[in-house]
This record gives structure tokens, C-alpha cells and sequence, in this order.
């Protein structure tokens, strides 16, 4: 598949997600998913970050330098500081990124997992990935069983659990460091709502419509080479390393030569 038709394709997905975040449940999810990145990027200052998003920036509140947003195409760009290219040949140097966010567009990608190792790729090695995902077993996942064949987001794409996203960052050398559930509505509610957003926050319970990972890649420790000492019976007691067996040895040899030598000497006297 070529390029062009690749970003045709996604540049399709992208537009059609758009009126969901302007339904009151859109952006009812797009408030609890900026509230919970907001103590994880508002301490990060200078550097560079990258933002591959379905819905409205995220990264707004954020002290980055340098904030870029990538689109498949140019048409789509909101800001002069895109990224356009494939998601999973970002045009970017190794380890460059402070920040790396992916919202929703794992889900929504035939080889999600290369998009995955690019995003990796590009962050720092003290920078950090964070992911938003729908959460299949929320209250959320529920709703979606019923309504999966409906060919709209987001319902028509992969919700991946937890587990499965902890198993692709550990193959690109990345661990887990915290999961936050967000979005804690009932089957019916359009909003989450205030009450039931603090309680599900405040025990992180793994029932919100979302979550978020951080993940950070894992520090390799340097190899400890060991140094292995040999001890050998030295030749002269006078040596400092002279063992019990060795001088022993020599002072019965010095002792029969000594006897030896008198021996002959009596015999030529008499």
C-alpha cells in the first residue's frame, strides 16, 4: 500500500471521528482524559513533544518548548507545527521526544504495534510514552457489545485491554510505570459525572471508559565484569606469598641436603 492511499485512508478516519468529540460524551472524555495527563506533562519544561490524537490537543496545559501535533495530511494540519507522515515512519531522530502521546489511534490502525516501536523509537531515554485507550472491560466495553457493529467511532475500532498494551511496551524495551482509569459514566449518561469521576479516581478503579498508561523505557544495567585471582606456591620461602605446604616442603629438602653434604665431608676426613 502506498503512502498516498495510506494517508487517504487515515486522513478518513480522522475526519469521521470528529463529530463524536462534539457530542456532550465526547467531550465529556476528552475533560477527564486532559485532567489526568495535566500532573504528568505540567512539570515538564523545555524539550520537545509529540501528539498523535484523534480528538482536540491534550497537551495545552503542558510547559513543553516545542509542542507538535501530527495529521496524515496537510489539509487536516491545525497548527504549523505538524508532523505529516505515516505514523509508523515518523520523520523524527532517535530518543528526541520529552513527551509522547498516542489517544485513540492504536485502535484504530491496521499495524498498530509499528506505530507502537516508532513512538518508542523517538522518546528520550528520561522522556515518557503516554497512551489513551478505551477500556473493554469498563462500563463502557458493555455498551460496546451490543453496539460493535455500528461503523462509527468509537465503536468500530479494536479496544485493546490493559494486558495486551503492557505485553507490546515490554517488547520495545518499555515498562509500565502507572495505569489511571478515567470517565466513570453509567450505561446511559452522556457525562461523567463529578461525584462518580472523584470516587473511580481516587481507588483507580478499572472500570472508567478509559485509561491512561505511562510507560518509560527500561534502564539496561551495565555488566559487572568480575576479576578472578589465581594463587600459585611460590618458588622461594622468601616470598611473600609463601604457603604452609611450600615452605615445609623446602626446609625438608634444605635438611636432607645438609645431612647429605656432612655425610661426605666424614668420609673424606677419614
Amino acid at each position: 500500500m502506498s503512502n498516498s492511499t495510506t494517508a487517504t485512508i487515515l486522513a478518513k478516519r480522522l475526519t469521521n471521528s470528529q463529530p463524536y468529540w462534539q457530542t456532550e460524551a465526547g467531550r465529556s472524555l476528552w475533560e477527564t482524559q486532559r485532567a489526568c495527563l495535566g500532573p504528568v506533562v505540567e512539570a515538564r519544561a523545555g524539550g520537545h513533544s509529540l501528539e498523535i490524537s484523534m480528538g482536540p490537543a491534550l497537551m495545552t496545559m503542558s510547559a513543553i518548548s516545542h509542542p507538535i501535533r501530527w495529521s496524515p495530511t496537510r489539509q487536516l494540519a491545525c497548527t504549523d507545527s505538524t508532523l505529516i507522515c505515516p505514523p509508523d515512519q515518523l520523520a523524527l531522530p532517535d530518543h528526541c521526544l520529552d513527551v509522547m502521546v498516542i489517544q485513540h489511534w492504536l485502535e484504530h490502525l491496521n499495524d498498530a504495534h509499528f506505530t507502537l516501536q516508532e513512538a518508542a523509537r523517538v522518546t528520550a531515554d528520561n522522556g515518557i510514552l503516554v497512551l489513551f485507550g478505551f477500556n473493554p472491560i469498563g462500563l463502557g466495553g458493555v455498551v460496546r457489545q451490543w453496539r460493535q457493529r455500528q461503523q462509527q467511532f468509537p465503536w468500530n475500532g479494536t479496544w485493546r485491554s490493559v494486558s495486551r498494551l503492557r505485553d507490546w511496551l515490554a517488547f520495545v524495551d518499555f515498562e509500565v510505570e502507572r495505569v489511571d482509569y478515567c470517565c466513570f459514566r453509567g450505561r446511559t449518561n452522556a457525562k461523567c459525572g463529578e461525584y462518580w469521576e472523584s470516587l473511580g479516581r481516587r481507588h483507580n478503579l478499572p472500570l472508567g471508559e478509559s485509561y491512561m498508561i505511562q510507560a518509560h523505557r527500561r534502564q539496561r544495567q551495565a555488566p559487572v565484569q568480575r576479576l578472578k585471582f589465581g594463587l600459585e606456591v611460590p618458588a622461594s620461602p622468601a616470598s611473600l606469598g609463601v604457603t604452609r605446604s611450600g615452605s615445609s616442603a623446602h626446609c625438608q629438602t634444605q635438611t636432607r641436603l645438609a645431612h647429605s653434604q656432612s655425610e661426605k665431608t666424614s668420609s673424606e676426613d677419614s
